[in-house]
């Protein structure tokens, strides 16, 4: 209803405009032109935002500044990310009903704020709550209103996404006009399937409109593209894929939004792990635009990514800075740059904690990286513990072996040490370990796990040595002799990790390995990982029985030449065909209801009821039969159909 009392105030003011509805379930069309021209030529501005999750006011700001320069640049259009008023994911966020309200209150805000952008045309992502159900959304905003809302079909619930858990799917396709080109709408996941680009398609749209929050991983942009261009460029459809970038908690966004021909071909691309502001032309709905290299080698890709996740989780929780623990090693070196760089060296405060087997080259090693990344250095020896620990422990552990306790014992001290700094001055703990040593339980609870925030968990002991070394391919900041001495925890005289472990390019290849078995046993057709659709019967039947309507409607424009040749080519949205299942259950009905005419037929006909009568109206079947004869007649033919059977 604020839909069309929206659109009754627009027609009020003289701007031309149209709606169309296809059903009990409507699909909405609004069209837009300047002035009444006729143009093909169309500017659509993707909002390339870091936003944060429950800062509404701030992301408002955000999405205000992005429009100003989207509406400078001469855009129409402007497409920011899913859920991008409120930040994604806002998790548990979303069971409040007071967050809804605030949401809606900071959309009306936001419409506000870009009503004197008279001409450009918002595509804001927020959570909708209404009549009881939650929901996904996507608000197109213009000149201080909401024109249209788009919620999402596909929830994906696998890996780090749980939106079942939060929303309802939809099923009604949105499609608007401006400038002569029609754009639909989807949500991230809507285009790893084709049911929600077809209905796109089958209500008229040629360009898709795609606001996302995808987290990076490694080749997750290659998998993008082959997937939209399966989904989205398999229906003829263009696409402006805009995707959100920054660090969000444990997932970083890497942005490289993108736009697609209807050929699937690359027209746009914007740059990855930053803020952008991508334009891109549409001429008679081909899209041209800007594209930026993508991060070569993959070592960029992921410093890059280290870089950006450690700068918005520190930034966006409110820490003054970080503190890393030193060994030595590769890895608190890595996690020492890596630091420095997100954070600003000032920031960040480097602590070696050496104890009795702690190596000589390892301190020198430790103080030339310190000097190097000009950072905040002081040293605390753990002897002094250790030795009381030990004393404390003597009589309970008198006449025990050396073992892993007096070991853990160390790594435990270190991180009392460190908690202590963190408690006093703020700020948070980086923790040092990788994905190799935690995978196979190579490291001590409560000791060098202790800390607020993983920075190198993700990376393989290998790519840890490989970014590294990228990382003094920008300036040389690490030791030569950190990346080429054997790997140690020194909790022990002369120890090695291979003393315990393979060697990391084995162990590294077997846990490689079982990580690709685990996606392999979970894969979806939909790509990578497991992706189970929330596809209720009801939502099915409605979406599909809108979208026949939307064919029918997209056929009599055909038919009187009001569809470009390419849409005349394509013939609507195809077969919505649910599948031979619901064929042979369509078959089975049709027979038993034809068997019941037949009979209802037969009982008039015996007691003189006229054939060509029903209820007194002409053209229909009549019967005078009880309701107890009639549930008697169902019986008996019931029955004579299970003798026939058993024959």
């Amino acid at each position: 209803m604020r839909i069309l009392r929206a659109f009754a105030l627009r027609a009020t003011a003289g701007e031309p405009g149209s709606i169309v509805g296809v059903g009990t379930r409507a699909i909405m069309m609004w069209r837009f032109q300047r002035s009444g021209s006729m143009i093909s030529h169309v500017r659509v501005a993707v909002a390339q935002i870091n936003v944060t999750v429950g800062d509404l006011q701030g992301n408002v700001r955000k999405i205000v500044d992005f429009a100003g320069r989207a509406a400078n640049a001469g855009a129409d259009v402007l497409v920011t990310t899913e859920l991008a008023l409120s930040g994604y994911p806002p998790e548990d966020l979303l069971l409040r009903r007071s967050f809804y309200e605030a949401c809606d209150a900071a959309l009306m805000g936001l419409a506000a704020e870009l009503a004197p952008f008279r001409d450009l045309h918002v595509l804001v992502g927020h959570p909708l709550a209404r009549e009881g159900q939650r929901f996904n959304a996507a608000s197109l905003l213009r000149q201080g209103m909401v024109l249209g809302t788009y919620r999402k079909h596909d929830l994906p619930n696998y890996d780090v996404f749980d939106e079942q858990r939060y929303f309802t799917p939809d099923n009604r396709p949105f499609v608007f006009e401006v400038c002569g080109t029609r754009f639909g709408v989807n949500i991230c996941e809507d285009t790893w399937y084709s049911y929600a680009p077809e209905c796109a398609r089958a209500a008229g749209a040629q360009v898709l409109l795609v606001p996302n929050a995808s987290p990076f991983h490694l080749g997750k942009q290659a998998t993008r593209l082959q997937v939209t261009r399966q989904h989205v460029s398999g229906h003829g459809l263009a696409l402006v894929y805009a995707n959100q970038v920054g660090g969000q908690d444990e997932l970083v966004f890497d942005g490289a939004s993108f736009a697609l021909d209807a050929q699937g071909e690359l027209a746009a691309l914007a740059p990855q792990f930053e803020e952008d502001l991508l334009l891109i032309d549409f001429d008679q709905g081909v899209p041209r635009g800007p594209i930026c290299p993508e991060r070569t080698p993959i070592e960029a890709q992921v410093y890059a990514a280290l870089t950006l996740g450690v700068r918005d989780y520190v930034g966006k929780n409110g820490f003054p800075g970080g503190i890393v623990g030193l060994s030595g090693g590769i890895d608190s070196a890595l996690t020492l740059a890596v630091a420095c760089d997100a954070l600003g060296a000032d920031k960040v405060r480097a602590v070696m904690m050496p104890s009795q087997f702690t190596a000589e080259m390892s301190w020198l090693d430790a103080r030339q990286l310190a000097h190097n990344l000009n950072v905040a250095y002081e040293e605390l020896s753990i002897q002094p513990g250790f030795e009381a620990v030990l004393s404390a422990l003597a009589k309970p552990l008198r006449g025990a072996a050396w073992d892993t306790t007096e070991e853990n014992i160390q790594a435990r001290i270190r991180g009392l040490l460190l908690m202590a700094l963190s408690n006093k001055s703020g700020s948070i703990v980086l923790t040092t370990g990788n994905k190799s040593e935690m995978a196979v339980g190579y490291c001590t609870l409560y000791g060098d796990m202790a800390g607020g925030f993983a920075v190198i968990k993700a990376l393989l002991k290998t790519l840890v040595y490989s970014v590294a070394r990228y990382r003094n391919t920008l300036s040389p900041v690490i030791p030569e002799r950190i990346l080429t001495r054997a790997p140690s925890a020194e909790l022990r005289a002369n120890q090695t990790d291979q003393d315990s472990l393979p060697p990391y390019e084995t162990l590294d290849a077997i846990t490689d390995h079982r990580d690709h078995q685990a996606v392999q046993a979970g894969r979806g057709q939909g790509g990578p990982g497991r992706r189970r659709r929330h596809r209720p019967d009801r939502h099915r039947r409605e979406g599909l029985r809108a979208a026949k309507g939307a064919h029918r409607a997209v056929s009599r424009r055909r038919v009187r030449g009001r569809l470009p040749a390419q849409d005349q080519d394509r013939g609507g949205c195809g077969r919505f065909d649910r599948g031979p299942g619901h064929r042979r259950d369509h078959a089975r009905r049709s027979y038993r209801q034809d068997r019941r005419r037949q009979d209802l037929r037969a009982d008039g006909r015996a007691r003189g009821a006229d054939p060509h009568r029903r209820n007194g109206r002409s053209g229909g079947l009549a019967t005078t039969l009880t309701p107890a004869l009639s549930r008697k007649r169902e019986r008996e033919r019931l029955a004579s159909t299970r003798r026939r059977r058993l024959q």
